[in-house]
């Protein structure tokens, strides 16, 4: 198997991994702030970026990078918030707040 055929199978991987992530959040089984969505998230946009940089995708890349960028930073705060919780002895919650009726 080449190179290319391999990073083009990784970026299939990347985007069922993106769709996934999208569809369990849609469907209330995970939420936004879940370190499963986000690494799930985060693994599809780096396999999704490398496809794009091997092929010369630039916007594509930049989106990506822009998706990891976003995700790294959720990851961390996700992270932040746990150990905050776990410090001060409480639980903390996964489920995401309800959306305001406007």
């Amino acid at each position: 198997m080449s190179l290319i055929t391999a990073i083009t199978a990784l970026g299939w991987v990347g985007a069922v991994a993106g769709i996934t992530a999208y569809g369990m959040v849609s469907q209330g089984r995970w939420n936004a702030g879940s370190y499963a969505f986000q690494l799930v998230n985060l693994c599809g946009a780096v396999a999704m970026f490398l496809v794009a940089a091997v092929n010369g995708v630039w916007p594509s890349a930049a989106a990506n990078v822009a998706w990891m960028v976003i995700g790294v930073h959720s990851t961390v705060v996700i992270t932040r918030k746990r150990l905050r919780a776990r410090s001060a002895g409480g639980a903390i919650s996964t489920v995401a707040p309800p959306a305001s009726a406007t």
